[in-house]
C-alpha cells in the first residue's frame, strides 16, 4: 500500500516537472517580436479581429494532453 502511494506522489511529481518543462521550451521557441516588427505585421496581414474565423482549426484540444 505504502509503496503504491509513493509510486503515484513520484508519476505526479514527474508530470508536474514534464509540464513545467514543457511551458518553457514552449516560451523559448515563441520569437520576440519589436514594437516596430508588431507594426509591420498589422499593417501586412491586419488585426486578427478582422480575420474570418471559419478559416482556423481550433488546436486546443490538441496540446492538452
Amino acid at each position: 500500500m505504502v509503496d503504491e502511494n509513493l509510486k503515484e506522489i513520484i508519476k505526479q511529481s514527474v508530470r508536474e516537472v514534464i509540464k513545467e518543462e514543457r511551458l518553457s521550451l514552449y516560451e523559448i521557441l515563441v520569437p520576440y517580436a519589436s514594437n516596430k516588427e508588431i507594426a509591420e505585421i498589422h499593417k501586412k496581414y491586419g488585426s486578427p479581429q478582422s480575420y474570418n474565423e471559419e478559416e482556423f482549426v481550433d488546436m486546443t484540444d490538441w496540446i492538452k494532453e
